[in-house]
């Protein structure tokens, strides 16, 4: 079967990131790297024309998100180096240039800008955990809020900047999420502290422990909080009045179901996980569906009630499916119509080459139902490549993904199972995963690989697994685990040694992994049985690893105790028995075309010389 789609020119496809409706509603800025490079640009929501406003000095990966200020004078984002994720805070000043505001040790990521614009809300690790800090533009220093063990996230500011909004845990149980409400009237106009116990947070008690609860947004007079949480399994969100602790529940509690922001004028929008879908849902404040402007593929709102809403009243949202690339939309909640802002891009590729896709279920091997979406080759045999996604707590939907165009079109055959651990099916299928890494989410994907091998157009001789970060972990696992099932693998900026990943994470890291595998020192044993670098001697497969030297998450060394286990333990030489490469300057991933195109490339080898898709 050959190719349709030139390697390059896919991987080049020009792409629209993190857009940010201006204060006045005229203007909306984003990342967009249509010169080649990821630039700050400025968008007209009336004619879709883009107007370039950096020149370089902005990151090159666009993984953080910008906001405005609230004069409309200045964007704020995040610079890291070489996609270290330890972040400072920026601001682009459209009249000219850049200039640092945030630079503490560790990473940092911005939270919310006060009404004023005088003050950024941000948490970072620089005290060893993450916690919250307030930046104050006029004084140029920051002081610290909360002083938590465990990370703290999802903050903002009330309407009048006097409050805020944050999701921490001090809970027993590692897998409680709760809102907390501080006021910050004491320091109006007072002096900064360090003192952060002088925040004197109020916990909402709105789940028992054991549950996930989070906050959306503050309704527009600032008298309630949106909220979500998992008690009844299902993600559900409900609206909290802070002067009475009222809490009433809104939607659709059959499935999951979460709310995006409230409108000024009182809507409230939200997305819903229907099967392979995600339509955007609109509310009143009453709990009242008043429609549903996009119920095929993926769409979602865009920005919060400052930034995703124009002058006009409408709401930015985007869309994709799985043969039509991100496009935006102005939405008017009052009559659910719809208007185009910014068609997808398509440049020299003819977009009907793209394969479209369809939800599949299959049973696990203990009769579990696994959800799936299938991308179908028509290569008659043909390859199977299973493609396993990150998180584990994510999930994959019918949407655009270019990496399985790019195979599809190559002649494999692919499927992405929402495996055990996977989002969009409640809290119980969610944390199965937890302190079982390893154990039946890798069932769940081998299950889906002999699912497939049974039809009559699969070629079961060819199957191939791929994955990054903790689908790269599964792919290594899958490799050691199942030796027998497996031609290729692909592992890309994955986990092969649970013990030293602990030690080389962040502090918020280490948290998540205690939550999901237990205590490194109490569990050692889960640990280590649980590393695919434990068991390397297993593995048969050709193999390609590719890893960024710069990635926090995961990192290098980990792909190189694998290699250097390769050599020494298994026998394999690195260019022979596998393919090792290091991509320099790079973390956990990137969006700059020049990165996609060498991954893309470096696939395109791996699997013409090791996986072809035609067989012989």
């Amino acid at each position: 079967m050959s190719s349709q789609i030139p390697l390059e020119e896919l991987a080049s496809l020009p792409s629209l990131h993190h857009p940010r409706v201006s204060p006045d509603g005229e203007r909306i800025a984003c990342y967009y790297d249509g010169s080649g490079r990821n630039e700050l640009c400025l968008l007209d929501p009336e004619t879709g024309d883009l107007t370039q406003v950096s020149d370089g000095d902005v990151p090159r990966n666009a993984r953080y998100p910008i906001e405005w200020s609230p004069d409309g004078e200045a964007i704020f984002f995040h610079r890291d180096e070489d996609g270290d994720e330890q972040n400072d805070i920026h601001a682009f000043d459209l009249e000219g240039g850049t200039r640092a505001l945030v630079t503490d040790d560790g990473q940092c990521m911005l939270q919310d800008v006060s009404p004023d614009g005088d003050r950024l809300l941000y948490v970072s690790d620089a005290g060893e955990q993450m916690n919250l800090y307030e930046y104050d533009r006029e004084r140029g220093r920051s002081r610290q809020l909360t002083s938590y063990d465990r990370p703290v996230f999802g903050a903002q500011y009330d309407p009048d900047g006097e409050r805020i909004a944050y999701v921490t845990n001090e809970r027993d149980d590692l897998e409680n999420r709760d809102v907390y409400v501080a006021s910050l009237e004491y320091v109006t106009g007072g002096e900064v502290t360090d003192d952060a116990d002088e925040l004197n947070p109020r916990r909402l008690e709105v789940s028992a422990e054991g549950y996930e609860t989070g906050v959306t947004d503050w309704t527009p007079d600032g008298e309630a909080l949106v909220l979500s949480d998992n008690e009844t399994n299902v993600t559900r969100w409900g609206l909290y009045d802070l002067a009475t602790d009222e809490l009433e529940w809104f939607g659709d509690e059959s499935v999951d179901e979460w709310a995006y922001f409230v409108h000024p004028d009182g809507y409230v929008f939200a997305g819903r996980n229907d099967g392979g879908t995600q339509p955007l849902v609109v509310y009143d404040l009453a709990g009242n569906e008043l429609g549903t402007p996009f119920t095929e593929g993926v769409s979602r709102a865009i920005g919060d009630r400052r930034s995703g809403v124009l002058a006009d009243g409408r709401v930015l949202a985007g869309r994709v499916t799985p043969t039509t690339r991100d496009e935006l939309f102005a939405v008017d909640p009052a009559t659910d119509e719809t208007r185009v802002v910014r068609e997808a891009e398509y440049g020299d590729v003819d977009p009907d080459a793209f394969s479209d896709a369809e939800y599949v279920t299959y049973e696990s091997t203990d009769g579990t139902e696994i959800g799936a979406v299938l991308y179908d080759s028509g290569e008659r045999p043909s390859p199977v490549v299973v493609a396993v996604h990150g998180g584990p707590h994510a999930d994959v939907k019918l949407g655009f993904d270019e990496r399985t165009q790019f195979l599809v079109d190559r002649g494999y055959t692919v499927v992405w199972p929402n495996y055990r651990g996977s989002t969009g099916r409640g809290r119980e299928f969610k944390n199965a995963v937890h302190g079982d890494w390893g154990g039946m989410e890798q069932e769940d994907v081998a299950a889906g690989a002999r699912w497939l091998a049974e039809k009559e157009w699969v070629d079961e001789n060819r199957m191939a697994v791929f994955g990054g970060s903790y689908g790269g972990y599964s792919a290594y696992w899958q490799l050691v685990r199942y030796p027998d099932l497996w031609d290729a693998g692909i592992a890309w900026i994955g986990i092969t040694d649970l013990p030293s990943l602990f030690e080389e994470s962040m502090p918020h890291f280490k948290t998540i992994l205690r939550e999901n595998m237990g205590d490194p020192a109490e569990n050692e044993a889960l640990w280590r049985e649980r590393s695919p670098i434990t068991h390397v001697e297993n593995i048969e497969a050709e193999l390609l690893m590719l890893h960024g030297v710069n990635d926090p998450r995961c990192p290098v060394s980990q792909a190189r105790q694998f290699r250097d286990a390769l050599e020494t333990r298994r026998g394999w030489t690195a260019g022979e028995e596998f393919e090792y490469r290091e991509l320099g300057e790079e973390g956990h991933g990137s969006t700059d075309i020049d990165h996609k195109i060498r991954v893309f490339r470096l696939l395109a080898d791996f699997l013409d010389e090791r996986f072809p898709a035609e067989s012989e």
